[in-house]
């Protein structure tokens, strides 16, 4: 389960519970149309599951993923979060960026007779993804033709769809009303995980009772986050994800994402507005970017995301070495209470030094643990997009860059 505790140093605007209600209601709302769709992914994904079992996967022991952004953050990072609690899980290697040394080193851990390929793509159109498909499939000679080693996940009717029909390859729809960065519980991380062995099942069920409990009114912590945010959104327009695991480090790529092309838009009257995410990692990032948060602008506030019990009792030698004799005293501790302590003492020293912070705590990680925050951070980021005015599901501003980048490409 997870837990939440917030140290915010200025009211929000909105107080009361008729409020609160207001902005339930309007989540509601938008859940209940057919405009935005990540609201039902918890409950129909569920279909998708039984549609499953006749996949035979079973002779493959690595999962290649070619897709880039919301084709490739919310797996990549389910993958790096349960891999250490999933010791049957096969290997996944991840083909996402234009980088032809990532792509030449990818290729060499490849078994092309171990592998399945799964080709991620909404549009059906992605440049690095196509372009990376087309660089397989001349190195490993890859047959087309009712292929039962590659995969496609596109929307529906898209390039990509009609590439899978013609060559008679196993297509799977992204419903059309959910964005990539909000699809990683639709086909586009449901299909692939299932295939590397995850309990996809169980990271839905975590979605939909942390959803159901959200909408039920039991997670008002969420309204008043998003409250405080809006309110001092002219101030605090930095925030920050500060996870005390490496294993979420991709959660946090996935996080900037979803903020970065979530919530920085012009709103009804043509302002620019925005909330500046960044993912750091503890205790790491305590030696880099920790001093500029306490002494810099005071313009951020900061969300630790730490995890109570990893399972691993993995402690300290109790040794006296020459000349550090005064780090003895964390001997025969675990690194499992280091590292949290750690995460306390930097929280702390952030509350007395005048920065906004607030707390989500996994009790341990599990599947349906993944599930609640996913979903956790799709629904905050809806709540900031209802009070900040602006239309939270499109981005134009990477549609720009992509038309520049096709005209100095040579495209017509």
């Amino acid at each position: 389960m997870l837990s939440f505790s917030s140290h915010f140093l200025q009211k929000s605007f909105y107080q009361d519970a008729k409020d609160f209600n207001e902005m339930l209601e309007s989540l509601r709302k938008e859940m209940d149309g057919d405009e935005v769709g990540y609201y039902k992914l918890p409950q129909n994904s569920k279909n998708l599951l039984q549609k499953l079992k006749s996949m035979d996967t079973d002779r493959f022991s690595q999962v290649v993923i070619v897709g880039i952004g919301g084709s490739s953050l919310g797996i990549k990072a389910i993958n790096s979060i349960l891999k250490p609690i999933t010791t049957h899980a096969k290997e996944m290697i991840f083909f996402e960026n234009s980088d032809p040394l990532t792509i030449s080193e990818n290729i060499s851990k490849i078994d092309k007779d171990r592998a399945c390929f799964f080709i991620v793509s909404k549009s059906g159109s992605t440049i690095e993804t196509t372009s990376i498909f087309k660089t397989l499939i001349k190195h490993f000679s890859l047959e087309l033709n009712n292929a039962t080693n590659i995969y496609v996940i596109t929307d529906k009717d898209s390039y990509l769809s009609k590439f899978a029909t013609f060559y008679n390859i196993r297509e799977f729809n992204i419903p059309h009303n959910v964005g990539g960065r909000f699809s990683v519980l639709s086909a586009v991380g449901v299909v692939p995980l299932y295939a590397a062995g995850y309990d996809v099942e169980s990271i839905l069920d975590g979605a939909a009772e942390f959803q159901k409990s959200f909408f039920d009114g039991h997670e008002n912590h969420l309204l008043e986050k998003a409250n405080y945010i809006y309110a001092n959104s002219n101030k605090e327009n930095i925030n920050v994800v500060f996870s005390y695991a490496d294993r979420l480090e991709n959660f946090t790529k996935w996080y900037v994402q979803l903020w970065g092309e979530s919530l920085g838009k012009l709103d009804e009257d043509g302002k620019h507005v925005g909330l500046t995410p960044i993912g750091l990692i503890g205790a790491v990032d305590q030696h880099s970017f920790l001093q500029l948060i306490i002494e810099g602008p005071n313009d951020k506030s900061v969300t630790f995301i730490n995890i109570e019990d990893f399972k691993n009792s993995l402690s300290i030698p109790d040794i006296t070495l020459h000349g550090i004799e005064q780090t003895d005293f964390i001997n025969k501790q675990s690194f499992n209470k280091l590292i949290n302590e750690q995460c306390k003492a930097t929280m702390q020293s952030l509350i007395q030094s005048g920065v906004s912070s607030d707390t989500i705590t996994l009790d341990e990680i599990s599947e349906k643990n993944i599930g609640a925050i996913i979903i956790y951070y799709e629904l905050l980021t809806s709540l900031i997009g209802k009070v900040l005015h602006i239309n939270t599901y499109n981005q134009p501003g990477v549609e720009l860059g992509k038309q520049i980048l096709y005209k100095n490409l040579g495209s017509n």
